[in-house]
């Protein structure tokens, strides 16, 4: 399921499908269904609001080995 984020404060490295992105706030952000995505803080606190449309999700934890 897609979803949308909007940043409240701070500033992230998100990368989402291979792609990275600097953001902060005000920022909107889009995910599309399916793709990996990850955030590292650059400037806490770091907080965003995820806004998913009204229908069933998976959610799948996937262990960084890093």
């Amino acid at each position: 399921m897609e979803h949308e984020q909007y940043v409240l404060r701070g500033r992230a490295e998100v990368g989402i499908d291979g792609k990275v992105h600097d953001v902060h706030s005000g920022d909107v952000l889009y995910i599309p269904a399916g793709a990996p995505h990850y955030y590292r803080v650059i400037e806490a606190p770091f907080e965003f609001l995820c806004l998913v449309p009204n229908a069933p999700d998976q959610l799948e934890i996937v262990k960084d080995d890093r």
